[in-house]
Formats: structure tokens, C-alpha cells, sequence
């Protein structure tokens, strides 16, 4: 199964060309067919000249320019659109995420399952340097969350997920224009009965560039999307489950 990293950036030009090399160099040596899709979204700096390059020395990896407005969950729904793969993950730009972590999602997903999420708070999970304001936060999020869904799954906000094409197809139309579509695609997984696993992540903070998650902006944006999932479980009747069978 060919598998996809999506891979959205905006103003990358110091973590980009390591991201892609590092991951890139992980999925060749376990001989995992992959390409790399980039969705560029409205840099201002080096990134598309980096990519470009890029382009040219690996193989896999392509890029797209994202249209205007930029935004995370614009940008990471552009490359949903366009991604060849069988398998998706969503990866950051910033160097944040495991090549070996992918890898171990990969190996779960053939297993049978139709997602594998990522958790930074379970046994065998690292997070280094996280800045402690912002992990605060996010643990009070992502208790709410457990509280309303009454799921196990306690890292709902991590990017970092993985999941089947016919899942993908299966959670559309996307709504969120930022951040908050990290949450928006596991509650739909889980509120429509797609299987799932979760698996420790390791997570260590960017050392170059800057921080696009903006805490003040992005409450009520979270609180839009979780309050939509919810009222999806509660009154869809059903209408958006996973169906087995041919209705």
C-alpha cells in the first residue's frame, strides 16, 4: 500500500529540507512505497525555492502551492485533495514528528485498522520541550473532549494520525480552516464507526522558525468543531456511519 505524507508549510525555510530528507531517507531504507506531497501554503520566504530543489533529487516528493487565504487545515485539506497514496499521514513541517513513528503506523494500519492516532501522554510516548502554558491547555481540551465523546483516546488535538484513503473519503466534507481540523478528523472517525488504533508518538518542539498555533485564536475554533462532531453523534441518526455493505 502506497503510503502519503501531507505535509503542509508555511514560511519552513529552516526545517523543510530536513523534515523531507529525514523522512524520505526512513521510508527507502524499509522499502515502503511513498511519496511526499508538500502543500506550500503562501510562503513568504524560501520554502518554494527550497522545494523546488528538492523536487529535483527526490523522487517522491512533489509540492503544490496552496491558493489564498493561508491556514493550516486550508492547506492540509488542499493536500487531501491531491494526495495518490492508499494510506495518509499528516506530518509536520517543523521536524516535530517521528520518521520512525510513521513507519509504526504504517505496519498498524496493515494490520486492518482504518486510522491509527498518535498520543504524546500514554505509556512509551515522548514530548520534549513542550512549552507548558500550551501543554496545560491542552490537556484541559483534551479532557473536555474524552468527557463529551466518553472515548478513551486522550490526544485528540496531536496532528499526527494516519489513515485509509476510503476513511478519508468517508469523513468529507471538512469544515475546519485551522488547527482545529486535527480534531475535526478523529471525532468524525470515531462518531462514524471507522476502527481505529492508538499508538505512543514522540513530539519534540521546532528549534527553528515560529510556532503557527495560536492559543487565542484557536478556543473557539476547537470548541465550533467538537460541538459540531457532537451534534452529528447525537441527531445524525446514523446518517454518516461507515457502512460495510451497499445500502
Amino acid at each position: 500500500m502506497k503510503l502519503s505524507l501531507v505535509i503542509p508549510a508555511h514560511n519552513e525555510e529552516g526545517c523543510i529540507e530536513n523534515t523531507i530528507r529525514l523522512h524520505s531517507s526512513a521510508l527507502a531504507a524499509e522499502q515502503i512505497p511513498y511519496e511526499i506531497l508538500v502543500v506550500n501554503d503562501n510562503s513568504s520566504d524560501s520554502t518554494e525555492d527550497i522545494l523546488q530543489r528538492l523536487s529535483h533529487d527526490i523522487k517522491q516528493l512533489r509540492y503544490v502551492n496552496n491558493q489564498p487565504p493561508n491556514g493550516f487545515g486550508l492547506a492540509v485539506r488542499r493536500g487531501l485533495n491531491e494526495y495518490s497514496g492508499d494510506v495518509v499521514a499528516i506530518v509536520m513541517a517543523d521536524g516535530s514528528d517521528s520518521a520512525q513513528d510513521v513507519i509504526h503506523f504504517y505496519h498498524s494500519i496493515l494490520t486492518g485498522y482504518d486510522c491509527v492516532f498518535g498520543s504524546r501522554f500514554i505509556k512509551g510516548a515522548t514530548a520534549h520541550d513542550y512549552p507548558k502554558v500550551k501543554l496545560l491547555c491542552n490537556r484541559i481540551a483534551n479532557l473536555f473532549i474524552r468527557v463529551l465523546f466518553a472515548f478513551r483516546y486522550n490526544d485528540t488535538t496531536n496532528a499526527f494520525k494516519m489513515y485509509r484513503r476510503n476513511t478519508i473519503d468517508g469523513l468529507r466534507p471538512f469544515l475546519s480552516h485551522h488547527f482545529n481540523l486535527t480534531v475535526e478528523l478523529p471525532l468524525k472517525a470515531i462518531t462514524r464507526g471507522y476502527s481505529y488504533n492508538i499508538l505512543p508518538n514522540s513530539w519534540k518542539n521546532r528549534t527553528t522558525g515560529v510556532a503557527k498555533l495560536r492559543l487565542k485564536e484557536m478556543g473557539s475554533r476547537y470548541l465550533f468543531i467538537v460541538l459540531y462532531c457532537l451534534i452529528e453523534k447525537w441527531l445524525s441518526v446514523g446518517d454518516y456511519r461507515k457502512r460495510t455493505k451497499p445500502q
